[in-house]
């Protein structure tokens, strides 16, 4: 397979202050943000930079963005994984699938992002024969981890963090736990996407206890409604 067909081509820039982190998770961040930049004083000292990176929790909470965000503070490009044409029906090709995208980060020094790892990463199951194929797959992932460069950085992500398999969760050394968002923190994020609209179409209805992309899908569902039913006025006045 060639190996441009397993990356995703998404060239979205994401400004890290755009981003709304729990406090703790802004401070992993920004660690990790510093370390990388100051890597070689780091290693003068003998010290090594985090760069196995896992973010977990619920879906729509910023994991992929934050991913985007480290990228584009970093300066690095943002390498991410197409599981839909990576895995295979034979054990043996996903891993080489796999490979190919690792190795392409590593030469280039970039970030290598997995998302949905849980779907390559699963703990071994108790069928017989998918207990063989998934050790076979896991073990392969495990030694490129293991092996991945110290000058690039490896950002993995998950809804499921409780089905990986605990050897592959213990290389990576940050753990996110993205929660979903506060009363407050929707409140915040309402008011940066609707800013872009009219002040008559920023009053709307805000609805909680919601992931941060389902809450955009709500706003901007709302907001087209209230354009929509704007301009057939217009169309109906003589």
């Amino acid at each position: 397979m060639n190996l441009q067909d397993l990356i995703i081509n998404d060239k979205e820039v994401v400004d890290l202050e755009d981003v709304l982190l729990s406090r703790g998770n802004k401070q992993r961040v920004l660690q990790l943000i510093k370390e990388h930049k100051y890597v070689e004083e780091l290693h003068k000292y003998g010290l090594t930079v985090n760069n196995k990176i896992l973010l977990h929790g619920n879906s729509g909470c910023g994991k992929t963005i934050t991913a985007k965000a480290i990228a584009n503070a970093l300066k690095k490009n943002l390498i991410t994984l197409n599981l839909s044409n990576v895995v295979s029906a034979r054990i043996g090709e996903t891993s080489q699938n796999i490979r190919m995208v690792f190795e392409k980060a590593g030469k280039e020094k970039a970030i290598l992002f997995l998302d949905e790892f849980d779907q390559i990463g699963k703990a071994r199951g108790n069928d017989e024969k998918d207990v063989g194929e998934m050790r076979r797959l896991v073990n392969s992932i495990i030694q490129l981890i293991d092996y991945y460069p110290k000058n690039a950085l490896l950002i993995s992500a998950t809804n499921h963090v409780e089905v990986i398999d605990t050897a592959l969760l213990r290389r990576f050394q940050l753990k996110m736990d993205f929660e979903m968002p506060s009363g407050d923190t929707l409140d915040k994020y309402y008011d940066k996407i609707l800013s872009a609209f009219p002040n008559h179409l920023q009053s709307i209805t805000r609805r909680y206890d919601v992931s941060f992309a389902e809450a955009k899908d709500y706003a901007h569902t709302v907001v087209k409604s209230m354009l929509i039913e704007e301009l057939e006025k217009q169309e109906i006045v003589p």
